[in-house]
């Protein structure tokens, strides 16, 4: 597997990158994010991130900072071997949305919500399964352990 060495450039913009992810705001968004958005519906999305309300907001700061440094990585802005070596939430972040988001995309009638992340998704599972073979299945099982667990009712 030949890889590139990343430019001055590339290595300077996903420092950047990083950098904008150590935003307090930003950071509060996601911290809100991994604790809370658990959706399996779009239904679900829009009650635990309603338009409007300050879970809303976190979830669109979130989206917003995915779909923008997925699209640097998109358009070849970043390097990629870098990026996806370093940069694996937003894959998460699509394991999460990618159930319902084609509902997502009919409801408000935006068939581009989120392909940034999609597409960057794509490439990793194909990067990674060459690297890693099987990491996928492991992240995603991984990833169901970190829903919250209904609470058992007391007999």
């Amino acid at each position: 597997m030949a890889t590139t060495t990343p430019t001055h450039e590339q290595a300077q913009l996903h420092l950047q990158v990083y950098e904008q992810r150590r935003e307090a705001r930003l950071r509060q968004a996601r911290d809100w994010f991994f604790e809370n958005y658990f959706p399996e519906t779009i239904e679900d999305s829009m009650r635990i991130a309603a338009p409007g309300t300050e879970a809303g907001k976190f979830f669109g700061m979130v989206a917003g900072y995915w779909e923008q440094a997925c699209a640097l990585l998109n358009y070849g802005l970043l390097h990629e071997d870098l990026f996806l070596e370093t940069s694996g939430e937003f894959y998460v972040v699509w394991e999460r949305v990618k159930p319902f988001i084609e509902q997502g995309r009919e409801k408000f009638v935006y068939k581009q919500f989120l392909a940034h992340v999609e597409q960057a998704a794509k490439r990793y599972e194909t990067w990674i399964e060459k690297r890693s073979p099987g990491h996928i299945a492991a992240m995603r099982e991984f990833m169901k352990m970190m829903r919250p667990q209904p609470a058992k009712a007391a007999a």
